[in-house]
């Protein structure tokens, strides 16, 4: 059979349904209820369409501008990539070994293991994160919106003789990250990895982007395709970092409402675990979370819910507008 036996083994990652129907209230993958900075728009109006005869600049050199002056740190500290989902499959390219394996927080994002399975390397749990060659730890954690002091993560670092890649997809929605980890002069094995797609309201553009220790970013760059970012989503990307107050005000309504809804699933009898992201993940008084997905999607509610013996009895709910929340509360009222 021409087809890979790792590839044959392959569990492939399911990413959460994308229901065609406006009037769905769509709770289940995360993304932002509220635009993108109107300079976006501003940029696709103001794209010069010819450029789309040249291929886009190989090195996103704009991009990186922009997020160095902001970190204080240079240029070639900065990689962009198309989502973060590439800077993770590229990292399991640069930096692990035939022999060696990848580890990441259990339950964590589950694209971490399919990433190890296409690599054809072992995944491993964080029991075994030492000896791993790439460690993967997503703070806030997802599924469960959890958060660690990055204190501790700088501890492990400082003893992990891997490379070790904070996945921060949330940290605009936390009280605090580990960007300064990731610039510290004394760093040589942590990468700090960011996306778009949440706090910016752009998901659908596939733009993320890691900050580190030059000559990590040096070998991500050494295996990444030519050109991976196009150039209208390296144009509106940059508009959207520019405009970090509108990304602030639309972090903090979320935050808001987080804060108000999990308060109300609590009264309901519902545990909630303290979340610092754009979600919350919780148990139902009756732990039938299976059973809530379903009823919840009859009447156009989307949530996510995730099977595995470790989250099966918790549904993982994305945190949107006000009104959002109000129709999900009343749908639960009546079930």
């Amino acid at each position: 059979m021409p087809i890979a036996k790792s590839v044959r083994r392959l569990e492939p990652y399911v990413p959460g349904e994308q229901p065609k129907s406006a009037s769905v209230v769509k709770l289940n993958t995360n993304e932002n209820p509220y635009p993108p900075s109107p300079a976006c728009a501003a940029a696709l109006a103001s794209f010069d369409i010819g450029k789309l005869r040249k291929y886009p600049d190989p090195v996103f050199l704009e991009l990186r501008k922009a997020i160095a002056r902001r970190n204080k740190c240079s240029v070639e500290q900065v990689f962009v990539g198309n989502g973060s989902d590439e800077i993770l499959a590229l990292a399991a390219k640069a930096f692990v070994e035939n022999d060696g394996y990848i580890a990441s927080l259990d339950p964590s994002y589950s694209l971490y293991k399919t990433i190890a399975a296409i690599r054809d390397v072992r995944w491993e749990g964080p029991d075994k994160a030492k000896k791993s060659a790439l460690m993967l730890w997503t703070n806030p954690n997802a599924p469960t919106g959890t958060f660690v002091d990055p204190a501790e993560i700088e501890k492990f670092a400082r003893n992990y003789k891997g490379v070790l890649i904070v996945d921060e997809a949330y940290a605009d929605f936390a009280r605090a990250n580990s960007m300064r980890l990731a610039l510290s002069p004394g760093n040589t094995n942590t990468i700090v990895m960011r996306t778009f797609s949440k706090s910016y309201s752009l998901a659908g553009l596939r733009v993320g982007y890691a900050v580190g220790p030059a000559s990590l970013i040096e070998a991500l760059y050494k295996v990444k395709d030519s050109y991976n970012v196009d150039a209208i989503a390296q144009a509106v990307a940059l508009a959207a970092y520019n405009d970090q107050k509108w990304m602030r005000a639309n972090a903090a309504k979320i935050r808001r409402t987080r804060k108000a809804f999990a308060a109300s699933l609590v009264k309901r009898g519902w545990d909630v675990m303290q979340s610092e992201s754009n979600f919350v993940f919780a148990r139902p008084p009756r732990g039938n979370a299976a059973e809530i997905f379903a009823a919840l999607k009859k009447r156009g509610i989307y949530v996510r819910y995730f099977p595995a013996p470790a989250t099966k009895d918790r549904l993982r709910i994305t945190i949107g507008t006000d009104e959002q929340m109000k129709k999900l509360l009343e749908a639960l009222d009546a079930l």
